[in-house]
């Protein structure tokens, strides 16, 4: 499996291209904006021959969904995300509060909250859903090559915000300490912000998950 991340639009979202050896490829958290983000996606695209299947979304915050409707209209994908985010997803006009013109998001093609895997080409992706940044935010985790999508749940050496509507500290706490921490210390991260790292690094280092496994704070409330 072969990663590609790219930086789009204001809030420096991380889209990420990946694809495998059979030339099908995803895009999770198309973030690409405008005309000129279209055109380097497009361009990532064609000059490896890739045949993009599916815009898959971690959750449905608009600065993560600006291309899915460009990737349906270019390419025929079709749209992976949790229906819970549907109603943020619509919201998603709210994009306008910072002075952004945001695209209509399509339908959802493939209800992320009903299945347990996505799969492409020669690849696998399980489904883990972690509600706390969203109700339907999930992370899309690689077995063979210890990848993990964290979307907005996990950043390096910090945590996604709860304190917009649908968010929740308790939930994404759970989510990182149930759910992304058993996967194992050499798993390495994708996030939808920031750099890359691994559950090993974050385990040690970052403040919101050593407080609670240093029992200084209790996430259940």
């Amino acid at each position: 499996m072969e990663i590609k991340r790219v930086v789009f639009n204001p809030f420096r979202e991380n889209t990420y291209l990946v694809w495998d050896d059979s030339q099908e490829c995803i895009v999770i958290d198309a973030g690409n904006m405008n005309d000129g983000e279209n055109r380097i996606l497009a361009e990532m695209i064609s000059s490896r021959g890739l045949k993009p299947v599916m815009a898959v979304n971690t959750h449905g915050h608009f600065d993560h969904t600006g291309g899915v409707q460009w990737l349906k209209d270019e390419y025929g994908a079709q749209f992976a995300c949790s229906s819970k985010d549907r109603a943020i997803i619509d919201a998603s006009a709210g994009g306008m509060v910072y002075g952004i013109k945001c695209s209509e998001v399509p339908a959802i093609d493939v209800d992320l909250d009903a299945v347990s895997e996505l799969r492409f080409g020669n690849t696998v992706l399980r489904v883990i859903k972690t509600p706390g940044h969203t109700p339907g935010h999930v992370v899309l985790f690689n077995e063979d090559s210890r990848v993990l999508f964290t979307g907005d749940t996990l950043f390096r050496e910090s945590i996604g915000r709860t304190d917009l509507p649908g968010g929740d500290y308790s939930w994404i706490m759970k989510s990182i300490i149930e759910e992304i921490l058993p996967l194992g210390d050499d798993v390495t991260i994708y996030p939808g912000h920031e750099a890359e790292s691994t559950i090993g690094h974050e385990s040690l280092y970052n403040p919101f998950i050593v407080e609670v496994l240093n029992d200084e704070i209790n996430y259940r409330g």
